[in-house]
């Protein structure tokens, strides 16, 4: 009989290179690094927190026309070109901000830049990937490959602080925008395929012989049979406020944290720690879902930040209860992606996975995107986050809870004879 895992021999490529892409692609990279460099913004262009965060807020808008047409790309010329071609153009437009001079037109033309630039290296091309080499241990093939936003959203916020106090703000940005360039664009060449590459063609055809993986034809609806599919617009409902929620407090972090009375370096100490949580809400919810109906899992996980953001909305805390905190957010920032990903492969198939992924990103991004300016315009109003945090505590709960109205899977995939491929 074939081992459980069998999938990880023949899939691993994959997985490592949508790590490494991931985490070092638009998702995760500017949303990290933003709150470490807010600060240094703030002091040489005497800019306010709401003008720094409102280049997000474009960002994301950018973000909701321009992921639908990758997904449409990914689906028609393969994930492999699109996000190689993504990773070189995201690089340089993450490096010309090194080139800010004050104008927040500019500024915001930036981000735009970014979000178009960027849109390939997104979840969306990655995860079509993984989801062809992957069905028993979907789940957890996903939470593994989206680690990487945990573990560079860390490592990313510590070397940006290191270069921005050895070099200063604009050769950190340079320094910062070349690590897509430098590893996740060699990495992805040499590793990332997917099943219908031609080049790895008797490898998938010795996975299926071995892990007795019976040869299928991957259906699914289009876009427009999505659209009308009443599951698609309750995705679509629970994650605006959930990506709210969550993508608030992240780039807001170190200044939430400087206010409580934290030092700047255990401010972004503390706020590292939300990668390791990542991490773990990664591969913990993965796994979860892999041997659970994955609404309940996400209605659960993405329900309990809700006390993280109370948590944070207390005048007085200390390192430990901040790091409790931080570690609970972080959780449910872990495993909304791979959940997202799951769900639309077990719910509308794989054939325009990515397309339908992409258009479902859109939401996300429109939640997430206007989070920043919001807790931005929260702090320079009041000086302080608390409210809006209290705020954060009840949408986690009005996105979480409709999850469990989904219902059972649907299953697209129709057997293939070998005689009929």
């Amino acid at each position: 009989m074939a081992s459980k895992y069998a999938e990880f021999r023949y899939g691993w490529p994959v997985v490592l290179a949508s790590a490494i892409g991931i985490g070092l692609g638009m998702s995760p990279l500017p949303f990290y690094t933003l709150g470490v460099f807010a600060g240094p913004l703030a002091i040489e262009f005497g800019w306010g927190y709401t003008e720094i965060m409102m280049g997000l807020a474009f960002f994301t808008a950018t973000a909701v026309f321009a992921s639908p047409l990758i997904g449409y790309l990914a689906d028609k010329y393969g994930p492999r070109r699109v996000a190689l071609t993504s990773i070189v153009f995201f690089s340089f437009a993450m490096m010309s901000f090194s080139l800010t001079n004050g104008s927040t037109v500019i500024w915001i033309l930036n981000w735009c830049l970014l979000a178009i630039c960027g849109a390939g290296t997104l979840p969306i091309t990655w995860t079509r990937a993984v989801n062809g080499w992957f069905f028993e241990k979907r789940g957890l093939a996903l939470g593994f490959s989206l680690i990487g936003t945990g573990l560079f959203g860390l490592l990313a916020k510590q070397y940006a602080f290191f270069l921005i106090e050895l070099v200063g703000w604009r050769l950190a940005y340079v320094g910062v925008g070349a690590l897509p360039l430098m590893i996740a664009w060699p990495v992805a060449f040499f590793l990332f395929r997917d099943t219908s590459d031609p080049k790895v063609a008797d490898k998938v055809a010795l996975m299926e012989r071995k892990t007795e993986k019976p040869k299928v034809r991957y259906g699914g609806l289009s876009l427009k049979e999505a659209i009308k599919d009443w599951r698609f617009w309750l995705l679509a409902y629970s994650f605006v406020p959930i990506s709210f929620a969550v993508g608030g407090p992240i780039p807001n972090l170190e200044t939430m944290l400087g206010g409580k009375g934290f030092a700047p370096g255990d401010a972004v100490t503390l706020a590292s720690l939300l990668g390791i949580a990542v991490i773990i809400g990664r591969v913990v919810g993965g796994f979860l879902i892999d041997h659970f109906w994955a609404p309940a899992v996400a209605a659960i996980i993405l329900s309990l930040p809700a006390i993280a953001t109370f948590m944070l909305a207390q005048s007085d805390i200390s390192f430990i209860y901040a790091a409790t905190a931080i570690m609970i957010l972080g959780a449910a920032a872990g495993v909304e992606y791979d959940l997202m990903a799951y769900l639309v492969s077990r719910y509308f198939g794989l054939l325009h996975y990515a397309v339908i992924y992409g258009a479902l990103y859109g939401f996300f991004a429109l939640g997430s995107g206007v989070a920043p300016v919001v807790f931005g315009a929260y702090y320079d109003a009041s000086g302080s986050y608390d409210e809006i945090l209290k705020i954060s505590s009840v949408l986690f709960l009005i996105g979480a809870i409709p999850l469990l109205l989904l219902g059972k899977y649907r299953d697209y995939q129709e057997p293939l004879d070998d005689s009929a491929s």
